[in-house]
């Protein structure tokens, strides 16, 4: 598949499908090849790769989008406030990084498929059409 054809179905920029697959080239997840019918294709053992394997893939990045906005404030409840969420925020991200040490790309290409011919059964037609491709 493309970047093209996936930044389409992820309704973002063929760029930042490049960048984020590049990084998952670099630990050898998927593969690419240029030129007329090139394109991504997963090219790791799905059974054995997990989201957490993945998440590092990508640099680790941050999980929750909130959090303290100033890491040093002078307001004395802002210092308390702070405090109290960085555990919570702390303990959240640990146990959600560990939940995705459980899941593997098996996992979802097994849910994902499940829900899949469900679907086809309905006779259902929608936007996204996944047939011929490599998931």
């Amino acid at each position: 598949m493309t970047s093209e054809e996936l930044a389409h179905y992820l309704t973002t920029n063929p760029v930042l499908v490049r960048r984020v697959l590049a990084g998952l080239r670099s630990r050898g997840y998927v593969s690419s090849d240029k030129g007329h019918g090139g394109g991504w294709v997963i090219s790791c053992d799905l059974q054995t790769v997990t989201l957490r394997d993945i998440y590092d893939a990508l640099g680790a990045p941050t999980i929750f989008a909130m959090g303290n906005r100033n890491e040093n404030p002078e307001c004395l409840v802002e210092q308390v406030v702070n405090d109290a969420l960085a555990t919570a925020f702390d303990e959240a991200e640990a146990l959600l990084i560990a939940r995705l040490g459980d899941v593997t790309l098996g996992d979802l290409a097994t849910e994902f498929s499940r829900k899949f011919n469900a679907h086809s059964k309905k006779g259902k037609n929608d936007d996204h059409n996944y047939q011929g491709h490599d998931f």
